[in-house]
């Protein structure tokens, strides 16, 4: 699926476990809604900000930084997503 497909399409949670598990390091199946970037999957603010600029890319959507200083887990992430992505 190319990116502008991806941001076209519906949103597919599978897609952004794949991303996240790639820039994190992590099996995709620990990638789940109620998992916190730090605690759990032990991402560090690099870590996050190389997330964020995969996710951004690949959705092409913008996460403003305010919002970021909110979203401590993929759920947060997720929904941000679900409610923002045809506002680009």
């Amino acid at each position: 699926m190319t990116d502008t497909a991806a941001a076209e399409g519906p949103l597919d949670f599978a897609e952004l476990q794949g991303i996240a598990s790639e820039i994190l390091g992590v099996d995709a199946d620990r990638v789940q809604l109620d998992v916190s970037f730090a605690k759990d999957l032990a991402a560090d603010s690099l870590d996050l900000v190389e997330l964020i600029m995969a996710v951004e890319d690949h959705y092409q959507i913008t996460l403003p930084p305010d919002e970021l200083d909110h979203m401590k887990k993929i759920g947060d992430l997720w929904t941000y997503l679900q409610e923002h992505r045809g506002d680009s």
